[in-house]
């Protein structure tokens, strides 16, 4: 069993910063990859981006720039910084795992519960 856990939501005005994280349990040898995907109210859940264990990132464009995605393997942790945040990015931000090798097998696509970043002055 694995689970994800995110934290760092909160309300923030235009301009602003926000660090999101998402540590993941359970009986785990690895994770790869990990990430971040938000969805804002009527839309689709959408990629924001995404980390492999050797550190290659991949970002949406409406983020490049502005956000950072970093890991931290030893702890099964994902970060996503934000900085200079648009009303635009207001959303539940969902964290996954795309392929976690735990003692018991392999769990495909895990996701957290998601943490809501609201951008609003």
């Amino acid at each position: 069993q694995v689970q994800l856990v995110e934290s760092g939501g909160g309300l923030v005005q235009p301009g602003g910063s926000l660090r999101l994280s998402c540590s993941a349990s359970g009986s785990i040898f690895s994770i790869n990859p990990m990430g971040w995907y938000r969805q804002a109210p009527g839309k689709q859940r959408e990629l924001v981006a995404t980390i492999r264990s050797g550190g290659s990132t991949n970002y949406a464009d409406s983020v490049k720039g502005r956000f950072t995605i970093s890991k931290d393997n030893a702890k099964n942790t994902v970060y996503l910084q934000m900085n200079s945040l648009k009303p635009e990015d207001t959303a539940v931000y969902y964290c996954n795992a795309g392929q976690v090798v735990t003692t018991t097998g392999i769990v495909f696509d895990a996701w957290g519960q998601g943490t809501l970043v609201t951008v609003s002055s």
